[in-house]
């Protein structure tokens, strides 16, 4: 997930992540639970290309905004009542 807002503020989503990085995640019928992280800057370019690859103008928000604009990654977390999930 890119945390772009166009270019502005981070996006409410990002900084309610930054508090409780456990997310619910729903692909299709598939329900899991993920923990949120921010990529390191390792991995950040190689998920920037294949995220701008799908047409996304995420460079041309980052030509314009004030911050670095992070890719988040999910990974499979730890299982949580349902009513304490952020829904990505």
């Amino acid at each position: 997930m890119v945390a772009s807002n166009g270019g502005g503020d981070p996006p409410g989503w990002f900084l309610d992540l930054q508090d409780d990085p456990i997310v619910a995640v729903q692909v299709k019928a598939d329900h899991h639970t993920a923990r949120a992280r921010v990529a390191t800057a390792e991995e950040k370019p190689e998920l920037w290309r294949i995220m701008t690859a799908t047409g996304a103008p995420y460079d041309e928000f980052q030509a314009k905004a004030d911050r670095q604009i992070p890719v988040v990654v999910l990974e499979p977390g730890p299982g949580r009542a349902a009513g304490h999930l952020h829904h990505a």
